[in-house]
């Protein structure tokens, strides 16, 4: 067994960023490891001995907690400075991306340049500081805060540019879509209204649990009107995800198959079979199946897993074969594989589908930023997308499914027992994140359409306060942010 040891400032380090604290490899995927602390010393223990990144939750003035790596590392008798090592790795990677995005014809801003000379000045003092382990990890965190900044004005940079080029191509926007989930119930004159004046596309949840309560007896009513009005109103349409196997999804009588593999099967056929059937003619993308990579409900082997989710793409392509069909994968970093015994990475598990040939046409990613457990801890501009450059070499078309927090209070209609982990978080928050992010997934050719996974927190969802309309059904600062980025860079 291997082991790496991180020394650092005294109290600068959680419980929760022990617990979430992992390595991987070059090709980013978890280890499983054994993380623990010891006074002011970070002990995390593997049972290879290869070089590798630490990934941990950390403390940046003015950013709050947000995930960072170091560098690749050796595995050595003496410990490693863990805020001079995560310095190194971040001021590494922007430069590394600047090198990059300016290869592809990126002009790089004076003030990225401007920045990180300086950052590269304090990381010099950090490590070869005379007046103590203080004075260093003080210039490292500088360097850090530095190094940030100079990304966040990269990425904003290479997204302006991007798009600019792609509106210039396509005059009349580009051909992506931005769209929100539209619940389990009909929304009212007021949300539809700003729904429309935000949105391209629109979600529709065919939720399993609502539709066959009782085996056989199919309930329409709902999805009827959702599918007739987004037609109405010219909407792009999105269905499902028609198979997630969560408790709050999955029918009640569907435990009577727990254990029995092949009854599972024939139950998801036959729902499927019946959805797209019914729709098949007005869904532009199905969502065949969501977070399949992370369920663990219902006793299914990781293989059993994977044969479902092939079946139900299977199913889809038979039925509608003219429609775009598209599986999601949740927490696409994997942290949860440093504390489980899976075998397949979220990004080997959609490898698998995609090269069985099944007519998968598409993945989703989704990005539920903020949350833990079943989310995602926050990460900058540049990390997230380096993690989508990473997932696009599949060399399928990308979704993405987001969501990120308003206000870390107790939310009584959140299904899932998710703890937000954003300091300072409110609507000024959620808003800012989406100002900054949606543009720099909308300039990824390979992204195909982005949507806000909950739009009410008003009635049931799965993350708390993740919607873009609050408890009162009044839109959040998000909502008039998303609907300047549509108008700006869409069709």
């Amino acid at each position: 067994m291997g082991s790496m040891r991180f020394v650092h400032p005294s109290g600068c380090l959680p419980r929760e960023s022990v617990e979430q604290a992992y390595l991987a490899g070059y090709d980013r995927i978890p280890w499983r490891v054994r993380v623990r602390q010891e006074a002011d010393e970070l002990l995390v223990e593997r049972e290879n001995c290869d070089s590798g990144n630490l990934y941990v939750p950390w403390d940046v003035n003015g950013y709050g907690q947000i995930t960072l790596a170091t560098a690749s590392l050796m595995e050595r008798p003496e410990p490693y400075s863990l805020p001079i090592e995560l310095a190194r790795g971040k001021l590494s990677q922007l430069r590394n991306q600047t090198a990059e995005w300016e290869l592809i014809g990126v002009e790089i801003p004076a003030k990225v340049r401007e920045i990180t000379s300086e950052a590269l000045r304090r990381f010099g003092e950090a490590t070869c500081s005379q007046q103590g382990e203080e004075a260093a990890c003080e210039a490292a965190a500088d360097t850090l805060r530095l190094a940030l900044d100079a990304g966040h004005v990269l990425a904003e940079a290479y997204a302006s540019q991007v798009l600019a080029t792609r509106r210039e191509t396509q005059p009349e926007g580009v051909d992506s879509f931005v769209g929100a989930g539209l619940g389990a119930t009909l929304l009212d004159e007021n949300t539809s209204a700003r729904f429309l004046e935000t949105f391209n596309a629109a979600c529709i949840p065919f939720v399993w649990r609502e539709i066959e309560a009782s085996q056989g007896c199919f309930y329409w009513d709902i999805a009827d009107k959702q599918i007739e009005w987004c037609r109405r109103q010219g909407l792009r349409v999105c269905a499902g995800p028609l198979l997630v196997l969560d408790p709050w999804q999955l029918p009640e009588w569907m435990s009577d198959f727990d254990g029995d593999f092949d009854g599972v099967v024939a139950c998801v056929s036959s729902y499927i079979q019946a959805v797209v059937g019914r729709y098949q003619e007005s869904v532009d993308v199905w969502i065949c199946s969501a977070r399949m990579n992370s369920s663990d409900e219902l006793s299914l082997s990781e293989h059993e897993r994977i044969r479902l989710t092939a079946r139900a793409v299977e199913v889809t392509q038979a039925v509608a074969p003219d429609a775009e069909r598209i599986v999601s994968f949740d927490q696409p970093w994997g942290e949860y594989l440093s504390r489980s015994a899976a075998d397949f990475s979220p990004l080997h598990f959609a490898d698998a589908l995609v090269r069985a040939r099944l007519g998968l046409t598409g993945l989703a990613i989704e990005l539920n930023v903020g949350y833990q457990p079943g989310g995602s801890p926050s990460r900058d501009p540049l990390d997230t997308s380096r993690h989508l450059d990473y997932w696009s070499m599949l060399g399928v078309p990308l979704y993405l499914a987001v969501a990120f927090p308003s206000s870390s209070e107790t939310d009584p209609l959140a299904r899932r027992h998710a703890s937000v982990q954003i300091g300072d978080c409110g609507p000024s928050c959620q808003a800012d994140w989406a100002d900054r992010f949606l543009p720099l997934f909308l300039a990824k050719p390979y992204v195909r359409g982005v949507l806000w996974s909950q739009l009410r927190d008003s009635e049931p969802h799965d993350f708390p306060r993740g919607g873009l309309f609050d408890a009162r059904r009044q839109p959040k600062e998000a909502v008039q942010r998303i609907a300047e980025i549509r108008k700006k860079h869409l069709q």
